[in-house]
């Protein structure tokens, strides 16, 4: 037996939920905040037997997109002799979304 943990962009969750309760896996959502961002993220719980991590994992790529987006950047872009130099703000694209999944072993499973 296995738990599935998914961390999600907010904006695939819907999809993600959807394709994984479509195919018959039972999942529980919880509402979290990403550190690095601060942006929000959908986590998902699915307890599953361990032939069908690999079905899971397929439909949480198939749904989770990876995007290009623009943030102000908090580092000075310019140094002179280690003392910061205010350039203004500046911006940095990154990229946000596709999905963090961890895969751990459960010991005992009970369903009441």
């Amino acid at each position: 037996m296995k738990l599935v943990l998914a961390i999600v962009s907010n904006d695939d969750s819907s999809s993600v939920q959807a394709g994984l309760t479509n195919e018959g896996y039972f999942v529980t959502k919880l509402s979290t905040t990403g550190g690095f961002l601060k942006a929000g993220n959908t986590t998902f719980l699915i307890g599953t037997e361990d032939s069908e991590i690999d079905k899971i994992i397929k439909i949480i790529e198939k749904y989770s997109q990876k995007r290009k987006t623009v943030l102000p950047s908090s580092m000075p872009t310019t140094t002179y002799a280690g003392a910061p130099i205010s350039g203004g703000p500046s911006l940095v694209e990154v990229t946000v979304g596709g999905a963090t999944v961890f895969v751990l072993n459960v010991e005992r499973f009970e369903k009441m």
